[in-house]
């Protein structure tokens, strides 16, 4: 223990006897750490960004389809479908997500409408916020009132202003006009990264009970080939949306016949995560290259101490000291370089993070904190100590190898 305490403070006294040169020696570490650690942490905190904002907006959500071959047996979900969902412990809401479009006309002018075809829970779906008013009813749906829901945005569009709860639109669809009397506004609930666009020509878009829609379309708006349900986000999703398949497959008599198809949320998450995860060790890769090429200087460097310290060698191996001692004091000299670059390097990078978050968040108007581990800056420290030892091992031998007679005669 005693000897590695003296080659470190050998090593220190021969790094603080040339601080230029040591700086630039650690650079290419202190950037290649920083850069890494900088691209890990703000990878990691735009996935957690990501992840909180969608789970907050369709968390927990499933899409269930009928497959083509359902369809050619005519075999599609129905409003008791949709009844024995709900009943399935985890299951919060769940909606038919049909629509038709049609046109409307308004004191503000002509417009394209799109009528989207609901059950009650079309707000917990679609992550609404009332603004005005309230979301239609079961009832409504029961009884297929001629109500609608309409955003904020749309309203003003219609009509100049959101304050339009009780007013009615005529819609036209299929040669047929019929209106529907105003009940609620909506509004998007705010989040930080996602927003919503509009553009010049953009339908106008209103949520009516899907039984409102049969003067349109007859009974087909009983058959559903598309729904959305809605899972307790606590609980797993593919848990409860294989319950639901099994509840659909007893309801059709369909059991292994792959009629309903499945895709949740999570699953969704899953793909962006992974590609995210992708992208962000593709640029720390990258990043990590200068890793390399700071290994070499250090090597580089190291090289040139052992042609300038060959007196040095001569005269300790010619009073006794081993091949071994020689090799250990190179060899912390280039760990210690290299440990010094990687803590200056995880600061720096740490501070980098912080630094290009709050520029992005400052930038974009939204909330960005950058996703610092404890293993990422453990496995920083562990490299560059490891860039250390192993660019140090040739110069360090060369070092031990040398002939104290041959040392000697050089200087």
């Amino acid at each position: 223990m005693g000897n590695i305490v003296e080659y470190v403070k050998m090593a220190i006294q021969n790094i603080l006897a040339n601080k230029g040169r040591s700086f630039l020696t650690m650079l290419g570490i202190i950037i290649g750490i920083a850069s890494v650690i900088a691209i890990v942490s703000i990878g990691e905190g735009t996935k957690n960004q990501m992840n909180s904002e969608i789970n907050d907006a369709g968390g927990g959500q499933i899409a269930i389809n009928c497959s083509t071959d359902a369809m050619n047996q005519d075999v599609y979900m129905t409003p008791e479908d949709l009844d024995a969902i709900r009943e399935i412990k985890g299951v919060e809401g769940v909606t038919g997500t049909d629509s038709v479009t049609g046109d409307t006309v308004t004191g503000k002018g002509e417009f394209q409408i799109n009528l989207s075809m609901e059950t009650q829970d079309g707000q917990l779906l679609n992550n609404y916020s009332m603004k005005r008013g309230s979301y239609f009813t079961e009832a409504d749906v029961t009884e297929g009132r001629n109500v609608c829901v309409i955003s904020d945005s749309d309203a003003k569009r219609l009509f100049g202003s959101d304050d339009v709860v009780g007013m009615d639109i005529d819609v036209q669809c299929l040669n047929l006009t019929k209106s529907f009397r105003i009940v609620g506004v909506t509004t998007h609930k705010e989040n930080g990264t996602f927003v919503s666009y509009t553009y010049e020509g953009m339908p106008v878009s209103i949520s009516i009970p899907y039984t409102a829609a049969r003067d349109f379309l007859g009974d087909s708006t009983d058959d559903f080939y598309y729904i959305m349900v809605q899972a307790d986000k606590k609980m797993d999703s593919k848990v409860i949306s294989d319950k639901i398949i099994k509840v659909l497959e007893q309801k059709h008599q369909s059991a292994g016949e792959d009629y309903f198809q499945v895709q949740s949320f999570q699953d969704v998450m899953k793909v962006m995560n992974q590609m995210l995860g992708m992208v962000t060790a593709f640029i720390s890769f990258v990043a990590g290259i200068s890793l390399l090429v700071g290994g070499i200087g250090v090597m580089n460097i190291m090289l040139v101490s052992v042609t300038e310290r060959t007196r040095e060698i001569g005269i300790r191996k010619s009073l006794g000291a081993k091949t071994s001692s020689i090799m250990m004091q190179f060899l912390a000299e280039s760990a210690i370089l290299t440990v010094i670059g990687g803590i200056i390097g995880i600061i720096l990078g740490i501070a980098g993070g912080f630094g290009i978050c709050s520029v992005i968040s400052s930038s974009q108007g939204m909330t960005l904190t950058p996703g610092i581990s404890v293993s990422t800056i453990l496995i920083a420290t562990a490299f560059s100590c490891a860039v250390g030892i192993f660019f140090g091992i040739y110069p360090a031998k060369k070092a031990a190898s040398l002939s104290p007679i041959e040392a000697l005669r050089r200087n």
